[in-house]
């Protein structure tokens, strides 16, 4: 393949990589992902290096870890001198489309302050032509094309969510969504962005698809609501380990997007409806898988496979009820180990293999530029993948570093309340290897270690059992904060 090549970068919103690869994914039949990865190369241990969906988008698009970019939480701005792999493509001859959602909230510094774009932050980022516009807080178009099909709307945008009840008045978690398959959410994406690369083929184009599924709230059009047996889904994982942190995530109702009518307790979720919800959220991974296979067919169809470099991965991911845990506001490893599947035309004797390096999510946006021949900024925190599937390259670090914040400048979260610790203390870090994993609070709080080897679930906090394995894992944090601290201009020498 001597030309550039076309581009496509799928993200799949909240979708943890087991979901796909591990015990629940052997729950649920992806043929259309599996079929990428039989002609791709899977990274089995690739991680997010920050949640939730504002922070994750940045540090995907941006390469950069959120200590430099400093998206810390939906709603934070992304700085405007900050470049982007959008921008960066551009610089490549691309113009970049965007089918969906990056979760970008405009910098306000050179907006007035009624600019509508500072209202959401479910904004594009700089250097993508949106096309389609998917959003979740303020949908437009989604539910204008459910009303062209003759479908009645709710006076509530957050009723586009409610199940149909199929018995008595209450609806139920396995009850349908309001409209049909052929026209949900990730339908429609699908449709509009085969539409829009349909009359693009005769130059190399660069795709962002971004399916909102499985995002809760868990709800699901027919079959894909029942398609799933919740009987023979894996047990969640029990509660633990304690900690303060997880004390003041249990002490007030949280997460109540989880499906339509739910009040945040989760102390009112038997087990029936924890397997109800599971199965609901593998219904609309197995939608996404088929509506996924439909643009793998496009390609093959219209001969541009071989030309082609596909990306498949997630944001971050979701607890599922693991640990007692819904959402994504903590530190356990579904939140983070994310699915990453590329395929490279230029390197198809690769297909089928897997990586077992650890890799993160900052790697996507240099991979993707060293492919179309760009040049890759200096800040990046990532480093370009092709060495691991092309010439059997080294690991590029040890560890996965990652970060979250639990504050919000708007009110105290729950995490303030209970835990007493200032907005600016209220985050923590991550760094994760093959065995150890360390999770570093600010404020004061202890520390959590734990031995994946032995303990792959993280039931147990070993923090007090291997203080050595603490002082090594806490230093080599700090050596990569040091290491990695913006460096956009740090190596350019004058003259």
């Amino acid at each position: 393949m001597g030309e550039r090549p076309n581009v496509l970068l799928v993200t799949i919103d909240q979708i943890r990589a087991d979901a796909i690869f591990g015990a629940l994914g052997a729950c649920v039949d992806l043929p259309n992902i599996r079929r990428l990865a039989a002609s791709g190369v899977t990274f089995r241990n690739h991680f997010s290096v920050t949640a939730p969906c504002g922070p994750a988008r940045a540090s995907l698009l941006t390469g950069l870890y959120a200590m430099n970019h400093r998206v810390v939480r939906n709603g934070a701005p992304l700085a405007a001198h900050h470049t982007n792999l959008a921008l960066e493509a551009r610089k490549a001859g691309y113009e970049p489309l965007l089918f969906g959602y990056t979760d970008v909230q405009t910098d306000p510094t050179d907006r007035a302050p009624g600019d509508p774009d500072l209202a959401s932050y479910e904004g594009v980022l700089p250097g993508f032509r949106e096309l389609v516009e998917l959003r979740f807080d303020s949908p437009k178009e989604w539910p204008a094309y459910l009303a062209s099909q003759g479908y009645r709307l709710p006076e509530e945008d957050e009723d586009l969510w409610k199940p149909m009840p199929t018995r008595g008045n209450a609806p139920d978690i396995r009850d349908p969504a309001f409209y049909k398959a052929e026209h949900s959410d990730t339908a429609f994406l699908t449709d509009e962005a085969l539409k829009a690369l349909s009359v693009r083929t005769r130059k190399p184009w660069f795709a962002h698809v971004t399916y909102i599924r499985p995002h809760p709230p868990l709800v699901a059009p027919e079959p894909y609501n029942r398609m799933i047996d919740a009987a023979k889904l894996p047990d969640v994982l029990p509660r633990g380990p304690a900690h303060p942190y997880l004390d003041a995530w249990f002490s007030a109702p949280a997460q109540s997007g989880l499906f339509w009518g739910f009040d945040g307790d989760f102390g009112r979720l038997g087990k029936e409806a924890v397997r109800d919800l599971r199965a609901v959220y593998l219904g609309l991974l197995a939608e996404v898988d088929h509506h996924f296979g439909r643009v793998l067919d496009w390609l093959d169809e219209t001969g541009q496979a071989d030309r082609t470099l596909v990306v498949l991965t997630g944001d971050h991911g979701e607890m599922l009820g693991d640990h007692g845990v819904w959402g994504k506001d903590t530190f356990f490893d579904p939140v983070f180990h994310v699915p990453l599947v590329i395929r490279d035309p230029r390197h198809s004797k690769a297909a089928g293999s897997v990586v077992e390096a650890i890799t993160e999510s900052v790697d996507v946006a240099p991979t993707i530029l060293a492919a179309i021949g760009g040049e890759i900024p200096a800040a990046m925190d990532g480093t370009p993948l092709q060495a691991l599937y092309a010439g059997g390259g080294d690991a590029p670090r040890p560890g996965a570093f990652a970060e979250f914040d639990f504050s919000n400048p708007a009110s105290p979260t729950r995490f303030e309340i209970a835990l007493g610790v200032s907005p600016l203390a209220c985050n923590a870090a991550i760094l994760r290897e093959a065995r150890w994993k360390y999770v570093h609070f600010n404020g004061g709080l202890p520390p959590l270690l734990f031995d994946l080897q032995n303990d792959p679930g993280e039931e147990r906090n070993v923090a007090e059992e291997h203080p050595g394995q603490v002082a090594r894992l806490r230093a080599a944090m700090l050596d990569r904060r040091m290491a990695r601290g913006f460096r956009a201009l740090t190596e350019w020498v004058p003259g």
